[in-house]
């Protein structure tokens, strides 16, 4: 399994925004690509800031490439990213998950 990490910035008066449009987009594009495992969304606010993560784990290199494209170690922007980010980050970060361990029950 590998994981794709993306990192963005916002203002934090757009935050809220940016994660409806994300849901509409990426997080909809991610899900409908053969070989997405799973997605999350993580937001921290810091003063005017809002930082997101995106982290996506897939089957295979081959499979984010469906997503990303060839070239899939660029980041992939919409056309409306640019009303919500502050930069535009040109990587993104892959790792090998070497396990996993869910939460225990109790």
């Amino acid at each position: 399994m590998i994981a794709r990490i993306w990192h963005g910035i916002t203002p934090a008066s757009k935050a809220d925004q940016y994660v409806e449009f994300l849901n509409r987009t990426g997080v909809k594009d991610y899900r409908a690509t053969e070989g997405n495992l799973a997605t999350y969304v993580l937001r921290r606010v810091e003063g005017n800031q809002a930082h997101f993560l995106t982290l996506t784990f897939w089957d295979s290199v081959e499979s984010i490439k469906k997503f990303a494209g060839e070239e899939y170690e660029k980041a992939r922007y919409y056309p409306e990213d640019s009303d919500y980010l502050l930069e535009f980050e040109e990587k993104v970060a892959h790792y090998e998950v070497m396990f996993s361990a869910p939460s225990s029950e109790s």
